[in-house]
């Protein structure tokens, strides 16, 4: 974790491939531990075609019914049928907005969103940005992406520097 933390997490991402990954794993982790699903992350990579959209955008039923065997990641159906949906929703923002990544980060002004929270206790669950980014992207056909998830990927993407004022990263 303390690895995720210094080189990954909260890091501006600008890759569509890379945020489709944390949009899959966020989503993941809905009811359950970050450091369960980052542990899964490597088999995740293998089983979602290194998370390119357009890969997994071609996913059979078959397919996900295989997936769905593998106990290298949380086997939940709707988890994973939802990842196959939303890298058909993904590129459809490309289509409309160039890129993924263009979309996501107009959303905070394209660069992110500096915090300076005292405490754990002072990191939200959402935010009125996360909760206008999960409803945009819910009524482009995305699922797995509530307000809470929506700021964890905030987080984790660099959208949102949640860093402590005590850290170090900062």
């Amino acid at each position: 974790m303390i690895e995720y933390h210094d080189d990954e997490w909260g890091v501006p991402l600008h890759d569509d491939d890379g945020l489709f990954e944390l949009l899959v794993l966020e989503g993941a982790q809905a009811g359950l531990s970050w450091e369960t699903v980052l542990r899964k992350r490597g088999r995740y990579r293998e089983l979602f075609a290194n998370f390119d959209p357009v890969k997994v955008a071609r996913f059979t039923p078959a397919r996900i019914e295989k997936i769905l065997r593998d106990p290298g990641i949380v086997r939940n159906r709707a988890k994973v049928e939802s990842a196959v949906g939303n890298a058909r929703a993904l590129l459809r923002v490309r289509d409309e907005f160039g890129s993924f990544d263009a979309y996501v980060w107009q959303l905070v002004g394209g660069k992110p969103i500096v915090n300076r929270r005292r405490g754990r206790g002072d990191v939200p669950a959402s935010t009125p940005q996360s909760e206008a980014m999960s409803a945009d992207l819910r009524r482009r056909g995305f699922r797995f992406v509530g307000p809470t998830i929506c700021y964890a990927f905030m987080q984790a993407s660099g959208m949102v520097n949640d860093h402590l004022a005590s850290c170090a990263w900062r």
